[in-house]
């Protein structure tokens, strides 16, 4: 009896041509994969592992014209969650407001309506310590960030001629705003290894460095500023006034030496911060001179050498200006009848 392979010996070699096209297909499709297009395996790896993190930048220092330090940056510690997973951690809501200083019943209800998102500030501006001390509770759903927080030493007292930056640290009054992209630095990136929680697993590289902003120094002098400071607000209080501006100049270069203004505020403590506060009167404000700018239309006119201290100038619409002699003054009366 013959077995059926030798009768139909056709179909035989058709199963082991497609026996072997299979093998071949597959064996293709692994060379394709692992060596002719091995990016391809390996962007959807990093896809799911892979992140970038930015390096924060500081901003450039401030300083008076001696090197005295009126605005600097100082490392905090930003606390971010995930409130999926915070939701599985509901029983150690209360221990974490205790730890952030807030009331638990609002960071309950705040967990609860963002319970979808995956990302949201808890606090910030932290400082280190403060923020390790959070992170060692090992609340699931709890990180933290490194950032850079403003600190200004001479507080009001220069508060209006170096203005503030907001909470992200972009400046928003004073020199911090005006000259914002000059000091503001260049933010970095790290390339790091997270699991599917966003839990960090391996610091990978640094991608690029962060660039720190550029120091800039200032006419002003902080001791001339604390006295212009010291003196105005004296003034103010004497005479019952609801406003007031300094401003001391070189008058050989045309440097401000100092510039005062009151009411003044505290820009390393903005909670009850007034608008009006926030004004540089010395700058915005639109002040009419008057009188005051006589002497040095008067000093202008003598120094063409056309005009003497007695000479009167004919202004009849205006009226008569002259050199304060009896002579010339009585002279200027008759010529404004």
């Amino acid at each position: 009896m013959k077995i059926q392979g030798a009768l139909y010996p056709w179909r035989f070699r058709i199963v082991l041509a497609l026996l072997a096209l299979l093998v071949g297909t597959i064996a293709w499709r692994i060379v394709d994969l692992q060596v002719m297009n091995q990016g391809f395996l390996k962007e959807q790896g990093d896809a799911r592992s892979v992140r970038h993190i930015p390096i924060p930048a500081h901003r450039g220092l401030i300083t008076d014209r001696n090197g005295e330090p009126l605005a600097v940056s100082t490392p905090v510690t930003t606390l971010w969650g995930n409130p999926r997973e915070l939701q599985a951690a509901r029983a150690r809501w209360p221990e974490l407001a205790k730890a952030l200083g807030q009331d638990a019943a609002a960071l309950t209800e705040r967990l609860q309506q963002q319970a979808s998102r995956e990302f949201i500030y808890l606090v910030r501006g932290l400082t280190p310590e403060q923020g390790q001390s959070v992170l060692d509770l090992k609340i699931p759903g709890v990180y933290a960030q490194e950032e850079f927080r403003r600190f200004y030493p001479a507080g009001e007292v220069a508060a209006h001629v170096v203005g503030f930056t907001d909470i992200d640290d972009r400046g928003r009054e004073g020199m911090e705003l005006a000259y914002d992209e000059w000091l503001a630095g260049v933010p970095g990136k790290r390339q790091v290894l997270k699991d599917r929680r966003g839990r960090l697993i391996k610091d990978v590289q640094v991608v690029k460095n962060a660039k720190a902003g550029k120091a800039m120094a200032l006419s002003i002098d902080l001791r001339l500023q604390y006295l212009a400071h010291s003196e105005l607000r004296n003034v103010v209080q004497e005479y019952g006034a609801k406003a007031a501006s300094l401003v001391m100049i070189d008058v050989k270069t045309g440097e401000i030496l100092a510039m005062a203004n009151q009411p003044t505020y505290n820009p390393n403590n903005r909670r009850n911060l007034q608008p009006a506060a926030m004004r540089n009167r010395a700058m915005i404000d639109v002040f009419e001179p008057g009188s005051t700018v006589k002497p040095f239309s008067i000093a202008a006119a003598l120094g063409t050498g056309k005009y003497q201290p007695d000479s009167v100038v004919n202004t009849c619409r205006a009226g008569c200006v002259s050199a304060a002699t009896p002579s010339a003054t009585s002279r200027a009366e008759a010529c404004c009848r």
